[in-house]
């Protein structure tokens, strides 16, 4: 038995056999062969068949993910017709009698490496399309006619990272846990996982030969078993019996009010990145969605998401949530969430460099079009808005100003939309220490925990060498959500947390004695927090 340790991003206990997804090249051998007609009509099936598999994931996509994430399917089902790329891999079959899995695997890296070579960034992004197109194609011509990557039985995922294109292809049923290599608390791996509410686990330095032997993923301890003793099975099964039971318990909880035991009402909302998502959130019974990550509307696709693409994404959600609250924060990419088509500067700090609210100032013609989008969408049910990384009484004026303008434009055509709460995000120490003056201007706060720690602490929250210091218990990171709730309460602005704190077990009971009134986390985390509310007294 081996025992790696990593690092939780998601608690729980998963059993089972290990699959292990490599973003590396498939090893393809290079064969001779005698009839090259046969071998191109391999490859041209192959091509079919792969088109079918994209074609699927295109309308899985575009249901779980909405159009502008599934594109991408369409884009490879597409380059796969490509003529100069075809040729090449039929006139390699034929001039040089080779196997169609060297011919399309060699093609993939040739035309991967030429598209890399150019000077435009779009066809630059390419280079990872093509090379993925290739890498299905061999897949099927090695006999994985199904595409599935996963087979038939549930396994514990893992992998170095998860991108967010190559999640949406996984047939989530499958999945019983996730571990990797890299990647952070706040990757899409461990978004998707607390979605899931199944473990999750980072940092993990595994083996390669580890594919298809029997695993244990201790996601409360960061405890990654490989070939675990019976004896050790038999202890987790057990305690995979408690935690069901637990799970099963707090179904009861579902229908029942947030509140203490002396009376005060807490906003118990979830977190979302998609419109999938929302059947999590309906599922765990939570009472609104306190933050709808909209920039995964514009990661993983080759162009900005259009207003009406928008609109729709964002429509979906609030009719799914029929009334209830659906606070949607505004684009927050830069940092470690890069666009492509954004053609964002490389920084040397990206973290607190040109990122979030920043770009929507400079570039207000792409947060108008986000904005209009939102405004259009409350017409149809409970829409509030939040911006990020706010540092400035003037950054919100600026706002309210250019919000100002998309109403007007909005009456000017005559389209209609509903009363539109606005808050902010506070994440900078910057915005806690004028946290009283802020809250003048909006009507609530959202505190976004994961970037006010990292920034109150000088920790890159990504850098995993400072794991052991990074410490978002801090007393001044807790002084400081208490600053905010004290000076927001004095102007009637209501204050939540949406960031990974929210969902921090230890702390609920600090932070409603705080006085905190929202509390917003993954959808797993829902009903663990409803139990611990009902069951606090704060006059205590």
């Amino acid at each position: 038995m081996e025992a790696l340790n990593g690092k939780s991003v998601f608690g729980g206990i998963a059993i089972g056999k290990i699959r292990i997804l490599s973003k590396g090249d498939r090893i393809v051998k290079r064969e001779k062969i005698a009839d090259t007609a046969a071998e191109i009509s391999r490859f041209e099936a192959a091509s079919e068949i792969a088109k079918q598999q994209l074609g699927a994931l295109y309308e899985k996509a575009l249901r779980e993910v909405g159009e502008v994430n599934a594109m991408i399917f369409e884009v490879h089902q597409m380059m796969l017709e490509d003529p100069d790329y075809v040729e090449a891999i039929t006139h390699m079959i034929a001039g040089q009698s080779v196997n169609a899995e060297f011919a399309v695997a060699s093609a993939g890296d040739n035309f991967s490496e030429m598209f890399a070579a150019m000077d435009d960034d779009y066809m630059k992004a390419r280079a990872a399309d093509v090379k993925d197109i290739s890498n299905r194609v061999v897949a099927i011509l090695q006999g994985r006619h199904d595409g599935s990557v996963l087979g038939e039985e549930q396994v514990i995922v893992v992998a170095d990272d998860l991108a967010p294109s190559e999640t949406v292809q996984l047939d989530k049923s499958k999945v019983l846990a996730f571990v990797t290599r890299h990647g952070s608390t706040n990757s899409h791996t461990a978004i998707l996982a607390r979605t899931m509410n199944i473990p999750a686990m980072i940092g993990v330095n595994y083996a390669d030969d580890m594919d298809g032997k029997l695993a244990i993923v201790d996601g409360y301890n960061g405890i990654f078993y490989v070939d675990p003793e019976l004896q050790v099975v038999h202890d987790f099964e057990a305690k995979q019996q408690e935690e069901a039971d637990k799970i099963r318990l707090l179904q009861e909880l579902k229908g029942k009010e947030d509140v203490t035991i002396d009376g005060k009402h807490i906003h118990l909302y979830a977190n979302i990145g998609n419109v999938a998502d929302v059947a999590a959130v309906l599922q765990n019974d939570a009472t609104g969605i306190g933050l709808f990550r909209s920039e995964f509307l514009y990661l993983g696709t080759d162009t900005y998401p259009t207003e009406e693409e928008q609109f729709l994404a964002y429509k979906t959600v609030v009719q799914n949530m029929a009334g209830k609250k659906v606070i949607i924060r505004t684009l927050d990419i830069g940092a470690d969430k890069q666009v492509d088509y954004f053609e964002l500067p490389k920084e040397d700090n990206p973290a607190m460099g040109y990122r979030a609210i920043r770009i929507c100032l400079k570039q207000p013609e792409i947060f108008k079009t986000q904005l209009r989008a939102i405004y259009r969408a409350s017409y149809y049910g409970n829409i509030a808005v939040m911006y990020p990384m706010i540092i400035s009484v003037d950054e919100v004026c600026r706002i309210k100003q250019i919000v100002e303008e998309v109403k007007t434009e909005l009456d000017e055509q005559g389209i209609k939309y509903g009363d539109v709460e606005q808050g902010i995000m506070i994440e900078t120490p910057a915005a806690v220490m004028i946290s009283d003056l802020l809250a003048k201007e909006v009507d609530f706060f959202s505190i976004g925990t994961n970037d006010l720690t990292q920034y109150t602490l000088a920790i890159d929250r990504q850098n995993s060498r400072l794991d052991d210091i990074y410490d978002a218990h801090h007393e001044a990171v807790l002084r400081m959500i208490r600053m905010v709730i004290e000076n927001g309460h004095k102007e009637n602005c209501w204050v939540g947390i949406c960031g990974e704190l929210g969902a921090d077990l230890a702390l609920t009971e600090t932070f409603l004695k705080m006085g905190i009134d929202e509390l917003s986390v993954s959808p797993g985390y829902v009903l663990r927090l409803r139990e611990i509310i009902r069951n606090t007294d704060i006059s205590k």
